[in-house]
């Protein structure tokens, strides 16, 4: 790997392709979850003190993390996965939908008693850039589910 999470790491040797209908390979899924720990070292959350990181894999290689960032306001709060999202598209390495890159896997990572899954809204905004993806929810005891974003969220709303 190269890079730092956040950063826009890539994973040497990854399988690259246009879809994201892929699995994560074993030394993805391993780079997505170190990332996604990293990430969440760096959550800001000085409420709810519940912090949450996230990885993204794209189509091309590349890893970018995020991590949750609360405001007093907890309506203006940004969850893990869509600072992740949102970072890799102000950064040129998520394409528009159905052109350019997809986000083939997503890692996430929380101290729950159960592998923390993504809230309504970052499963939506998921699926803008990465219908069919892998979703990797893991706790700091290292209980993971893997589930595909299809089954979390099976009926997305969008033109496709």
């Amino acid at each position: 790997m190269s890079g730092t999470a956040g950063e826009g790491m890539t994973v040497t040797g990854a399988q690259r392709d246009d879809g994201a209908t892929r699995t994560p390979t074993d030394t993805e899924r391993a780079a997505l979850l170190a990332a996604a720990h990293a990430a969440r070292q760096r959550a800001y959350a000085p409420y709810s003190h519940f912090r949450v990181g996230a990885a993204l894999l794209t189509s091309e290689g590349t890893i970018v993390g995020g991590c949750n960032v609360e405001n007093i306001s907890y309506g203006l709060t940004n969850c893990a996965e869509r600072t992740a999202i949102f970072a890799a598209r102000a950064a040129g390495q998520l394409g528009p939908p159905d052109e350019g890159p997809r986000i083939v896997a997503v890692a996430i990572v929380a101290d729950s008693a159960e592998p923390p899954t993504p809230c309504g809204a970052c499963r939506q905004v998921l699926a803008e850039f990465g219908r069919g993806c892998t979703v990797i929810c893991a706790n700091l005891r290292g209980d993971t589910l893997t589930i595909g974003l299809d089954e979390l969220l099976p009926h997305a709303f969008g033109p496709w």
